[in-house]
């Protein structure tokens, strides 16, 4: 049980415990071989590099004297935010910004994935959050706290077998997203290709076949443009605001502090935050739920299953596609199924104007679009058959993605209800593994 394993400080078990430097480290516009890895890169156990910030060669030595990354160290954020912890798998021309603490297991003495899945862990968390200081602009663990946090210490060829099982977990989940991110990719391309370059229309001008497309796909293609309010477009298209093309539907939040309006809790309702984070444009879960007089409260009622979702607020910008009915707070331009324009065609034609949508927001506050702002856009409105032709293609694709995310969620819960227990040796390894199999 967890009274066998020793209680153990962070020191003991490193070889190597570092501050990054304290100072922002000058960036070039990239990319170079050199990056920096900021607190925004640290989330839920991995580095995501996606937005990251270069260096030239002179900065990256100068910022690595103290200590170079390797492979296996363990990065934990004391700042903005406090508590998020990464592995390093791929140290090549990495190095730390501010507020980030790298952690070397001493591998005699522990195995540096149980080292992380440890911080992980609601007790390090806890530890963390406890520790927590009184800065100045902003809340940050002290750097002489970073060395003292306790984890329990089993065995190391457990702490091996532990870090196996929620590390296939784990990679079961990135292989899932990394397939979604290529889905929603394959879908972007062809949205772009049809209905922002006009490729189709183009190779038809030329007299050539469209690439990979069959003919009867082809016909439905006009064969030249005419001028329109938006420029070129291909002849027969219709332009419209998005209003005409879409119903726009907001939402409101009941009384907060009457539990009648959440109690039972029997519909789901929605704010912007739920999908803050969303690795897919899918709205699969929310945090909270309304009863039926809570329900009554907002106007909009129940949105159906299949509905877009745009956060019009705080901030502007996030999208997705509920996969449930759902009721939607003030904070949302949500387009529910049976316009001109379907929510899936909506949601590509979003991410390609966002631009766009932000720059018709205004606000003392914070930033905001109103309805009233984004029904004028104009939306070029392709014929329903090219239309249909698209969703063909694309209904299957985000369908996979919608699966993949399902199975994801669910090994994720999966994971986070094991990962506490075998940390803490409330939980043998052969129970862990028996219900793994049973989910998979």
């Amino acid at each position: 049980m967890s009274t066998d394993w020793p209680l153990v400080s962070a020191d003991e078990v490193c070889e190597l415990i570092v501050d990054c430097v304290n100072k922002t480290a000058p960036v070039v516009d990239g990319p170079t071989p050199y990056r920096m890895i900021r607190t925004t890169n640290i989330r839920n156990g991995r580095i995501d590099l996606s937005d990251c910030r270069f260096v030239d060669e002179a900065t990256y030595t100068k910022w690595t004297r103290r200590a170079e990354l390797r492979g296996g160290d363990v990065l934990l954020t004391r700042e903005a935010p406090i508590g998020e912890v990464g592995l390093v798998v791929e140290p090549e021309g990495l190095f730390l910004g501010q507020r980030v603490m790298q952690y070397r297991a001493d591998p005699r003495i522990v195995a540096p994935r149980f080292l992380l899945y440890s911080f992980l862990s609601p007790d390090l968390q806890h530890q963390f959050g406890s520790h927590e200081g009184s800065g100045s602009v902003v809340s940050h663990i002290r750097v002489g706290d970073c060395f003292k946090f306790k984890l329990r210490l089993p065995p190391l060829a457990v702490q091996v077998e532990i870090a196996n099982l929620l590390g296939a977990l784990d990679d079961r989940i990135a292989l899932l997203r990394e397939t979604n991110a290529t889905l929603e990719a394959i879908a972007q391309a062809l949205f772009k290709s049809w209905f922002v370059d006009f490729d189709p229309v183009r190779a038809k001008i030329q007299g050539l076949p469209p690439a990979g497309m069959d003919e009867a796909t082809a016909a439905l293609f006009p064969d030249g443009f005419e001028e329109s309010a938006l420029g070129s477009v291909p002849t027969g298209w219709a332009i419209r605001p998005i209003g005409d093309a879409v119903e726009c539907i907001g939402g409101a939040t009941p009384d907060t502090k009457d539990p009648s309006y959440w109690n039972p809790e029997e519909h789901a309702w929605t704010t912007p935050k739920d999908l803050s984070g969303l690795p897919a444009p899918v709205l699969l879960k929310t945090e909270r739920r309304l009863s039926a007089k809570g329900l009554a409260k907002i106007g909009s009622g129940l949105l159906p299953a299949g509905t877009l979702l745009l956060s019009s607020r705080a901030p502007i910008g996030y999208l997705a596609i509920a996969q449930m009915p759902v009721a939607i707070n003030q904070g949302y331009i949500a387009i529910p199924p049976g316009g001109l324009l379907p929510p899936l065609y909506v949601l590509f034609w979003c991410q390609q104007n966002m631009e766009g949508i932000k720059a018709r927001a205004n606000g003392s506050t914070f930033m905001e679009i109103s309805k009233k702002a984004f029904r004028p856009i104009l939306t070029l409105v392709p014929s329903p058959p090219v239309i249909e032709a698209f969703l063909a293609i694309a209904s299957p694709l985000f369908s996979r993605l919608v699966s993949n995310e399902q199975q994801a969620q669910t090994l994720a819960t999966l994971r986070d209800t094991l990962l506490p227990r075998l940390i803490s040796g409330q939980l043998r390894l052969p129970e862990a593994i028996a219900e793994v199999e049973e989910i998979a």
